[in-house]
């Protein structure tokens, strides 16, 4: 699995950051969703999985690969 992200879509609400902050950061500059590990595994992988279904703006999604 692969996250990927749209930073076109995203609306910076943060809660993939609160919910996961070992695969998602805000970018300093514009608030916008940061993807630092695009494949997690294991526990991080389920956690990653439940924040982009948090995501409101649908900016997020998985790419299973």
């Amino acid at each position: 699995m692969r996250i990927a992200a749209d930073r076109d879509v995203c609306i910076g609400s943060g809660q993939c950051v609160f919910h996961e902050p070992a695969v998602f950061d805000q970018d300093a500059g514009d608030g916008l969703v940061r993807v630092l590990l695009e494949r997690p595994d294991g526990a991080l992988a389920e956690s990653a999985r439940a924040a982009v279904r948090m995501c409101p703006s649908g900016a997020l999604s998985i790419v299973e690969e």
